[in-house]
């Protein structure tokens, strides 16, 4: 069992991490981060690296970034001079939300997709909608017809929302299912992998774009239920653990309203995940939205406050991060 009755939409127009998504599912941009996070690259290098792209293209993309203070010109002291572009400290965080979007990408349930393509700008398009639009939150708890979805979520038109479950659709995001009285739609198991590219944005936005949408109680919840139930884990795993954040309007790292959800394992099988957080639950894993993003990005779980049985909430963070971010799960 997995998920709760879902929520009615709040009004916010964008949701944290879409702006960045936004950003890399742009042909080039992403290229261009990966390119130099081989290391500095002079413009002629760097053109060759991504297939010769217009002069004038690469430069507006360049300026871009450069304005983002993702990446900057470093000029040659000494004997002839040139400038390389290179990443800043910050680059190096949106070339960890890069390269999650990549992995994502190459695990598309037909082909592998190559980031900077039509294809992936289209998939990163679709994603985005339905998580700005809820659908995604709505989705990840149960299926739900398109009628069903237009009921729960009121700040999107029934059109509205037909677009962007179509466009998941066609993307291979959400898959339609038998049912009585309408079409029940749920949401695909590469769906549930693309918390790890919306996470790492998100964290890249905490970090570094002021104005960026805040990660509210509703994020947390559909990133949770999202993910937690196709994380591998260690047959020895059993027993009750919720999972929860704190979120704010802030840096991240205060403490706000708590968000999370509760979930039931039995000999290393996830037999339920749900957003009731009791208190009743003798093994947690509880800390800011900063630190969750630390523990799951970098399989670090020592970032949040663990208590009960600790193997089980260790267990389970260990395995979101690997089922999201480990490398040796990606094929591009």
């Amino acid at each position: 069992m997995v998920g709760a009755e879902a929520p009615v939409a709040e009004g916010q127009e964008q949701r944290a991490g879409t702006r960045v998504l936004e950003l890399l599912a742009v042909p080039l941009n992403g290229m261009i981060v990966l390119a130099l996070g081989q290391g500095p690259l002079r413009q002629a290098e760097l053109r060759r690296e991504l297939g010769n792209p217009a002069e004038t293209t690469l430069r507006g993309h360049l300026a871009r970034l450069e304005e983002l203070g993702a990446i900057q010109r470093r000029v040659r002291v000494g004997g002839p001079q040139f400038a390389k572009s290179e990443l800043t400290g910050r680059g190096v965080d949106l070339l960890i939300a890069t390269r999650a979007l990549e992995g994502w990408l190459s695990r598309a349930p037909d082909e592998p997709i190559r980031l900077g393509t039509v294809q992936a700008k289209g998939a990163v398009k679709a994603l985005v909608g339905g998580w700005d639009s809820m659908l995604l939150r709505a989705l990840a708890a149960k299926q739900l017809t398109l009628t069903q979805l237009d009921r729960l979520i009121g700040a999107f038109s029934y059109p509205a929302l037909e677009r962007r479950l179509s466009a998941m659709r066609a993307t291979g995001l959400v898959e339609a299912t038998a049912g009585s009285g309408g079409t029940p739609y749920r949401v695909t198991r590469w769906t549930r992998l693309g918390v790890g590219p919306i996470v790492a944005a998100a964290f890249f936005e905490r970090l570094h774009m002021e104005e960026a949408a805040p990660l509210s109680p509703i994020d947390v919840e559909a990133a949770f239920l999202l993910a937690t139930p196709i994380s591998p884990l260690p047959v020895e795993a059993d027993g009750v653990c919720s999972l929860a954040a704190e979120t704010d309007n802030g840096a991240g790292r205060g403490r706000g309203r708590r968000a999370g959800v509760e979930v039931t394992v039995d000999r290393g099988r996830i037999v339920s995940c749900i957003t009731r957080l009791s208190g009743e639950a003798r093994n947690f894993a509880v800390g800011p939205a900063l630190d969750w993003f630390e523990a799951l990005i970098h399989r670090r779980p020592e970032q949040l406050q663990v208590g009960g049985d600790v193997r089980l909430p260790n267990s389970l963070v260990h395995g979101i991060h690997e089922q999201l971010f480990d490398p040796a799960r990606f094929l591009i």
